[in-house]
């Protein structure tokens, strides 16, 4: 009888497993994952705890950047911290040099130690307590400019280096903001982010001196005090920076010089990269520097890991999770300057490196390289990044394994974060009930025609289904904050949505379109101001690249839309350069795009090019390329046009251009 009674669920098993085992057969590592993310958090409160009841004359009870390598230089004084060319700096090593460029800048600021250890309390508020000649002196650096106030914001103009780091680490420590300016950056713009983030100083390489000539009197005039982080350009007359710190003692300074009131405080600037506008500075709270500290211990890495890091420091991903993340697990880095794709794999064997972090077109660049010896009998167990495409992926893991790929999502700005614990390839993250219960965030749907979410009758949101791209946003919270960025409340416009789900409640909005799959993985779809709608539907230009990408006489592919008089929204156009030594196949080309992609998405023209413009931190350029057009008496490159009637890509020529315009030929 009780047999007969269990009959019925013993019949609805089976459905039931297959209905939910999608799910269910990642639940192991969701919980892994989860526990992991809830030891980190309890580590990193208990020591912001710790650092908050530590002594204010200690340097551990300072901001955190400030604690934690006062920590490390008396945990682990002789283990290497920093690999740079032929140099190495140890954990002490980095801890003194960085109380060195401290003293610099608190030298600037007219502080004055006292009997006790403790600074004099006139100079300690910056109020205009002289002090001595020497100190005014000093402050004012001989250029005219106004003495450094606790708080003031110092512009770093340098490119990735051990320099930058002990400037950096010294700023925290002094109490002063440090704003990390792309090395880039010339006249206007750079003026304007100077501008942007209220800087009372900049210091710059020696090296762009003579590219900054021009600008010198304009930064002089807006009241800036210049330093040099080295010699040469004392004809300019700016100081040497360097000179002052080495001359400068390498004791520790007191922990109440950097710690915040609160952990909201901003910290740090960084900027955006204004692909589509002139730069925004985002303010980095000392909580997001903490909670970057977990990052590779997010990852699965170890102190004994070696992390190659050939980013640029004044982007998110080199400084917040490269440099704090391995002060975080306490490992070794090996920064390069300037990434190397033929010395890449040299590098690995001659430091051990064992985790690199990348991102997805770094990898695109060592795939493509020719075979050799170096790649084989490597240590490296762990590539960490964002951005790596699907095609690239599986030609980097099966050419250079066996090593594990973690794809992980982020922003400068943001507030949440996805990491690919899985290895799932081609995802970002996972949707997991554990993992949102930790670091929470929802997918809503977007109207690309708008620009707005979509609202249901309540005026509510409405989150998105399996397999439907939606716009990714993130809960604002105490522990989940936005700060925004620096100047006038405008700025941020967008980047906040009220009423989401419930009435007064408040999400950020990444402005990234992403998908969630029927097993909880989640993949990047598009940016919402790359997405572009033809023929009226939606079409993304990722999806179409990584289709493109597909064909193997493709190395490279960027699609964007233009616009094209008389037909409404935007053509696709593809951007493409060929991987040696193919030669471009129009016809496989159409019948590849035939097969794979909505006719709607088919790209109406390509461009083919010697190499693709991207910016300094490897994202491809769109907004200028869509800018260019399509003419073919205006642009240097060969051009084709999509003949959908004849089934085929046609050289674009004048005179097909001219018909188009006209109205003649229809695409």
């Amino acid at each position: 009888m009780a047999a007969l009674l269990l009959l019925p669920l013993l019949l609805l098993l089976p459905p039931l497993l297959l209905r939910f085992w999608p799910r269910w057969r990642w639940l192991a590592a969701d919980l892994a994952f989860a526990v992991r993310a809830l030891r980190c958090k309890r580590a990193l409160q208990a020591r912001a705890l710790a650092a908050a009841a530590g002594d204010p004359q200690s340097p551990e009870g300072g901001c955190s950047l400030a604690w934690r390598l006062a920590q490390l230089a008396r945990q682990r004084p002789a283990h290497t911290f920093l690999v740079h060319g032929t140099r190495r700096f140890s954990y002490a090593e980095a801890e003194r040099r960085s109380n060195r460029a401290a003293r610099a800048f608190l030298r600037a600021r007219g502080w004055q130690e006292g009997p006790g250890g403790g600074g004099s309390g006139g100079a300690r508020q910056g109020e205009g307590a002289a002090g001595s000649r020497e100190a005014r002196a000093a402050r004012e650096g001989g250029d005219g400019a106004a003495p450094l106030a606790p708080g003031a914001t110092v512009a770093l103009l340098l490119p990735a280096g051990p320099e930058f780091l002990w400037l950096w680490f010294g700023l925290a420590k002094a109490g002063l903001r440090a704003a990390f300016v792309p090395t880039a950056l010339r006249r206007g713009p750079l003026r304007h982010c100077l501008r942007s983030c209220g800087a009372s100083a900049l210091v710059l390489a020696p090296e762009f001196l003579e590219s900054l000539e021009p600008d010198l009197p304009a930064l002089r005039e807006m009241g800036l005090h210049l330093w040099a982080a080295g010699p040469g350009a004392h004809s300019a007359g700016i100081s040497d920076l360097l000179a002052e710190a080495s001359a400068a003692g390498d004791a520790p300074v007191p922990g109440y010089l950097s710690a915040p009131q609160s952990m909201m405080d901003t910290c740090l600037y960084i900027f955006t990269s204004g692909t589509t506008g002139l730069p925004k500075a985002a303010r980095i709270s000392h909580l997001k520097i903490l909670q970057c500290q977990g990052f590779y211990q997010l990852c699965g890495a170890h102190q004994e890991d070696v992390i190659y890091l050939a980013l640029p420091l004044y982007h998110m991903a080199g400084s917040l999770l490269g440099i704090v993340g391995c002060l975080g697990i306490g490992a070794t880095v090996v920064l390069k300057s300037k990434f190397s794709a033929g010395q890449f794999w040299e590098d690995c064997q001659r430091h051990g490196v064992t985790v690199f972090q990348y991102i997805g077109e770094l990898c695109r660049y060592l795939v493509n390289q020719p075979p050799s010896q170096a790649e084989r009998g490597h240590k490296v167990r762990l590539a960490v990044g964002s951005g790596l495409r699907p095609d690239t992926w599986e030609r980097f893991e099966r050419r250079f394994g066996p090593l594990r790929v973690l794809e992980t999502y982020g922003m400068t700005e943001g507030n949440v974060a996805t990491f690919n614990y899985t290895g799932r390839r081609g995802a970002v993250g996972r949707a997991s009930w554990l993992y949102k219960h930790v670091f929470p965030f929802s997918l809503i749907r977007y109207d690309v025609t708008t620009g707005e979410p979509l609202r249901d009758a309540r005026g509510h949101c409405v989150a998105t289904s399996a397999g439907e791209p939606g716009l990714l946003v993130a809960p604002v919270s105490p522990q989940s904050p936005f700060l925004g960025y620096a100047g006038t409340p405008e700025l941020a416009r967008g980047k906040l949505l009220r009423d989401v789900f419930r009435p007064g409640d408040e999400f950020f909005n990444t402005g990234d379109l992403l998908v969630c799959d029927d097993q909880g993985f989640l993949r990047f779809h598009d940016r919402t101001g790359d997405t572009f709608r033809w023929k009226g539907e939606n079409v993304a230009t990722t999806e179409v690249a990584e289709a493109l990408e597909a064909l193997d006489f493709l190395q490279e592919v960027n699609v964007y839309g233009v616009t094209v008089p008389g037909h409404e929204g935007r053509a696709g156009m593809a951007a493409l350069v060929l991987r040696p030594p193919h030669t471009l196949d129009l016809r496989q080309l159409y019948a590849h795009v035939s097969e794979h992609l909505p006719p709607y998405a088919w790209p109406r023209f390509l461009r083919l090019q010697e190499s693709l413009a991207t910016t300094e931190t490897f994202k491809q350029q769109k907004v200028r390329m869509a800018n260019e057009g399509f003419d073919p008496s205006a642009l240097p490159d060969p051009l084709y046009i999509l003949d959908p009637a004849g089934g085929a890509y046609l050289p674009l020529t004048p005179a097909r251009h001219r018909a188009l315009l006209a109205g003649d030929l229809r695409i």
